[in-house]
């Protein structure tokens, strides 16, 4: 693509491109930083006043990421579970051998990972993993607000898992066909899982009543949550679709607000700005926009077309700067704010 006659962005007028020549498969704020995993093994820290610092993690492709307490834990395809500190040590939690550590989640002092059909939690309180078995490989987890529930997709549904004295109990929650990605709201009052199918599945904990949100041209890939009353921002169409779940019946018989026009391009990546009612939505064309949650949205672009899909959009911790990266590993790190 001829770069050349493209008018740049503010964005890309301030901002640095770093080509790493390896896909970006996640990325996650940790303390004053933003850390992004690459199809290569590696890691690297990317902070507002400092060169990013790159550590040779996995062998293979680092399938997940997330932030822990001084730093991020990462699962790989060379079967480690790992802890990366911001001053690049390097700790082996556990190696499962030839198995891939698919999903990582983090509270506190708790780490936990999926391998295979099974979820491994470590605690202050015990050195050997608590394991929690399913039926089917593990497609998502997540961990609520106050480290007292797990959320694990697998294919048929998910299984939600409560802390009660010291022991994990489940309850199971429903739904055909095979789950990916999996999350709860804001306030803990729901369940919403990306599928194979180009459609999301959402349940209200507390009666099981279910909700699916289909329509998608493509499969969704990514969902984030955004504003006050809070919409589900998802990925999948031309445009990010925001479903509301600010009323008792979540998005159930209501139509999504639609922002953030790509054209003819589907979007393969949301985030929200924090404390903000806007969003950035990235492009199978490389395209990033920010646009507000609102029924005339004025649209900001941040980043042009780069002829690569946008796999991941991070905003630093003190929301200084954001990160854009794409599948084969350029990276954008640019202020937000005019300086």
């Amino acid at each position: 693509m001829n770069n050349e006659s493209v008018i740049k962005s503010r964005f890309e007028e301030n901002g640095k491109v770093f080509e790493t020549g390896a896909p970006v498969t996640g990325a996650v704020s940790v303390e004053n930083a933003v850390a992004v995993g690459f199809g290569d093994g590696s890691i690297r820290f990317f902070w507002p006043d400092n060169d990013p610092l790159e550590v040779q993690a996995h062998s293979g492709a680092i399938l997940s990421i997330a932030s822990s307490n001084d730093g991020v834990i990462t699962g790989g395809q060379d079967g480690r579970f790992l802890k990366i500190s911001t001053n690049a040590e390097v700790e082996e939690i556990y190696n499962f051998g030839t198995r891939w550590v698919d999903n990582v989640a983090a509270y506190e002092s708790m780490v936990l990972c999926s391998s295979g059909k099974n979820v491994y939690i470590w605690s202050d309180e015990n050195d050997k993993p608590k394991i929690l078995e399913h039926q089917s490989t593990i497609g998502g987890i997540a961990i609520d607000q106050n480290g007292r529930r797990i959320a694990v997709s697998c294919y048929g549904g998910v299984t939600l898992w409560r802390l009660e004295k010291n022991k994990w109990k489940s309850s199971k929650f429903a739904w055909k066909g095979s789950h990916g990605k999996v999350g709860f709201s804001p306030d803990g009052k729901y369940l919403v899982t990306t599928m194979q199918e180009n459609e999301l599945h959402a349940w209200r904990i507390r009666d099981k009543a279910s909700f699916a949100m289909s329509g998608y041209p493509s499969k969704v890939k990514s969902f984030t949550w955004a504003g006050d009353n809070p919409y589900l921002v998802t990925a999948g169409a031309k445009e990010a679709i925001c479903w509301p779940f600010d009323g008792k019946e979540g998005p159930k018989g209501r139509k999504p607000l639609c922002i953030a026009s790509g054209g003819q391009q589907n979007a393969t990546f949301v985030e929200s700005l924090p404390g903000e009612k806007a969003v950035f939505a990235g492009f199978r064309n490389g395209m990033v926009l920010l646009s507000e949650l609102s029924e005339h949205p004025n649209d900001v672009l941040i980043q042009n077309p780069t002829g690569s899909e946008v796999s991941n959009i991070s905003i630093s911790p003190d929301r200084s700067h954001i990160l854009v990266g794409d599948s084969k590993g350029q990276i954008l790190w640019s202020p937000l704010w005019e300086q």
